[in-house]
């Protein structure tokens, strides 16, 4: 196989007080108009000027509260405690930028699949047809109190009623045909043609909707589906629709056997694997020196706390943690009652070689709320570049998600001196496609081809 020159680079977000390191905030680089949009729209513009292809947002619909029952400490610590509405974020970015794809997450438990379509594909239109939807299925009882809901859905379950979701939201995005607008102004001359325009009927066993959508097609036809599955049950869902897969990996090893398994179960979904890109999240430490980033390393690590690991541990494994012995074994109870990411426990309890790792397991070997979280490539721009390059022609991944150590400034450093190398190797491009997403990203604009017929 030849050498490999399509990498993909997206940039992770978060519409909070901090980037993905939740201590990032306390960084002294770290620029605190967190709540304004031209804090968005400046790291819009930075990651443009890098020909990053998409800019991501993920969100939660609550606060991390399920420590101890109480939001205090996160209030407190600033554990990402902030958590504003993705849309008006990136429809701020959209209006200052002309290439760069804008993704943003919405749950398929607390949302309609209707009002889904219709946000993202008004955004799409609104954007020259950058959008992409991040489909999550949410994780904590947290986010289904602040929903109305009792308690949060089993963890099939979510995905089982996802699957439905999709396929009415896909239902709607392809119930206008492209060519079913006319505006034809002159006498007798039509708006649209009502041949051309669907009524969706969709009926499942969780969703209903009738339609027909209220939105036209988009230049790219419809938002991207981006999708991160992390279980058996969600790498099956992320398999059957995912056309951009965030997958964490830990190292180059592990990526190329999860990176085949995930490719082999796209094409038994009857899709074609080259029409899917898988990304894992990184953090990227740039020096001009390798002594300078290891500095910058050491600084970074510190900024973590013991609370940001507890919390966020709760708030993900939908578990509470306080008052625990830390060197107590969990028991089957308490691994069974962890229903938020199960990836993340059996990963936990696989690395700690016992079906029940104690509160100590999971705080070190999950690195949750730290810089080691997720591979940290550290160096000079050369030795960065050289981590990237490896995974991506290893046939580790087909790009990379870049999390922010701190805001603005991290992207700052990744877009003048690694991207430029990636550039000057011929691994990573050095001017966008296209005008939409999907051509910037190689990937065919999805035909309109009718509705989805389900039968509960």
């Amino acid at each position: 196989m030849g050498k490999r020159t399509n990498m993909t680079l997206v940039g992770f977000l978060q519409a909070q007080n901090c980037s993905n390191l939740p201590g990032s905030w306390r960084h002294p680089e770290a620029i605190p108009d967190f709540l304004t949009a031209d804090h968005y729209v400046r790291i819009a513009r930075t990651l443009e000027e890098g020909k990053f292809h998409l800019a991501f947002f993920d969100d939660r619909l609550a606060m991390p509260d399920i420590y101890g029952d109480d939001y205090r400490t996160a209030v407190k610590y600033g554990i990402r405690s902030v958590k504003m509405d993705l849309i008006p974020l990136l429809t701020a970015m959209g209006m200052a930028t002309r290439h760069i794809g804008l993704g943003g997450t919405y749950s398929t438990t607390y949302y309609e699949p209707f009002h889904v379509a219709r946000t993202f594909q008004t955004l799409d239109l609104m954007v020259g047809g950058r959008a992409a939807w991040n489909v999550v299925t949410s994780l904590n009882d947290s986010e289904a109190l602040n929903m109305g809901a009792a308690g949060h859905l089993p963890h099939d379950m979510r995905y089982d009623r996802a699957d439905e979701f999709i396929e009415c939201v896909l239902g709607h995005w392809n119930s206008w045909e492209d060519d079913a607008l006319e505006v034809d102004r002159r006498p007798g001359g039509i708006f649209a043609d009502p041949d051309k325009v669907h009524r969706l009927n969709y009926e499942g066993k969780y969703f209903r909707s009738r339609g027909p959508f209220t939105v036209p097609r988009s230049p790219q036809g419809h938002p991207l589906v981006i999708q991160a599955g992390q279980s058996g049950r969600g790498k099956t869902f992320a398999a059957r629709w995912g056309e951009l897969i965030f997958a964490s990996y830990k190292s180059l090893t592990s990526a190329q056997a999860q990176y085949r398994e995930l490719k082999s179960a796209i094409a038994a979904a009857g899709r074609n694997p080259d029409h899917v890109h898988i990304a894992p999240p990184i953090y990227a430490v740039v020096g001009e020196t390798r002594s300078i980033a290891k500095e910058k390393e050491a600084f970074l690590a510190s900024l973590a706390q013991p609370e940001d690991a507890l919390c966020l541990l709760g708030e993900i494994l939908n578990f509470d943690f306080a008052g625990r012995d830390l060197d107590a074994p969990m028991t089957d109870a308490d691994m069974r009652a962890m229903t938020g990411q199960q990836a993340l426990r059996d990963r936990v309890a696989q690395a700690a070689g016992t079906p029940h790792p104690t509160t100590r397991d999971f705080i070190d070997l999950s690195k949750r709320g730290t810089l080691y979280e997720m591979p940290v490539f550290c160096g000079t721009a050369s030795d960065v570049a050289d981590e990237m390059e490896a995974w991506f022609q290893g046939e580790g991944c087909d790009g990379f998600v870049v999390a922010a150590t701190h805001r603005p400034g991290s992207y700052e450093d990744f877009t003048r001196y690694v991207v430029p190398e990636l550039q000057r190797r011929g691994v990573f491009h050095t001017e966008y496609r296209g005008t939409t997403l999907r051509e910037n990203m190689g990937l065919p604009r999805p035909v309109a081809h009718g509705v989805p017929k389900r039968t509960i």
